[in-house]
């Protein structure tokens, strides 16, 4: 039998072992790499040709957004599954545009898991029911801004991770060591985020990222 050759990408240790010996339980599903970070699964598509990469999105070093630009990009043939906790419209949003083919979040069942590893195998695509009604409401300009960009959109992907980490209370070095960054970039970034918003102290960018869902209240 001809296996479908999966990497699974997280850089928490023992949740990716559990995915791996979960899906391993499937006798057409060949788990042929481990990632804790978006460049080693790059590397790991080059050199194992899997069909599917399941990917989580916050992950230091490269993270799974950038991961997945560069790996459809090169390996197009290669299908992604993010898996993660974000349900928030914009990361949504953001992992389709860059090419995913699907969109799971964490505390979805192991039967939905295999369901959607499934579907995208098979040529489909596959969203958690509990956040296709937002993809739906986006892309027809539901409770967004339909008619132009929002301070939001103008961020990258890269500043959306540091917002989070700056409003969960970490300081610039962790931030830096977190995400193999200098200081000086981490620094460079927060200027960037509160030019952006418009947002000039760390409460005020707190209170965004919570109205936004990148941290708890």
């Amino acid at each position: 039998m001809n296996k479908n050759r999966l990497v699974v990408a997280d850089d928490h240790t023992l949740l990716r072992a559990g995915l791996c010996a979960l899906l391993s339980q499937d006798p057409e599903i060949e788990i042929v790499g481990e990632a804790a970070n978006g460049r080693d699964a790059i590397q790991l598509v080059g050199t194992l040709s899997p069909h599917l990469v399941i990917m989580d999105l916050n992950m230091s070093g490269m993270n799974g957004i950038e991961a997945i630009v560069d790996i459809k990009r090169r390996f197009p043939a290669t299908k992604v599954l993010v898996l993660t906790i974000h349900k928030t419209e914009e990361y949504i949003h953001e992992s389709l545009r860059a090419g995913a083919d699907g969109y799971v979040l964490k505390d979805a069942s192991h039967d939905e898991l295999r369901v959607a590893v499934k579907s995208i195998l098979n040529g489909k695509t596959y969203l958690s029911p509990d956040i296709s009604g937002k993809v739906i409401n986006g892309y027809l300009g539901v409770g967004g801004n339909a008619g132009g960009s929002s301070s939001w959109d103008k961020l990258t992907h890269r500043e959306r991770e540091v917002l989070k980490l700056v409003a969960e209370g970490h300081p610039n070095k962790y931030i830096a060591e977190f995400y193999s960054l200098s200081v000086k970039t981490v620094e460079k970034h927060r200027s960037n985020l509160m030019k952006k918003l418009g947002l000039h102290n760390t409460s005020k960018l707190t209170a965004y990222a919570i109205e936004k869902g990148l941290v708890d209240n």
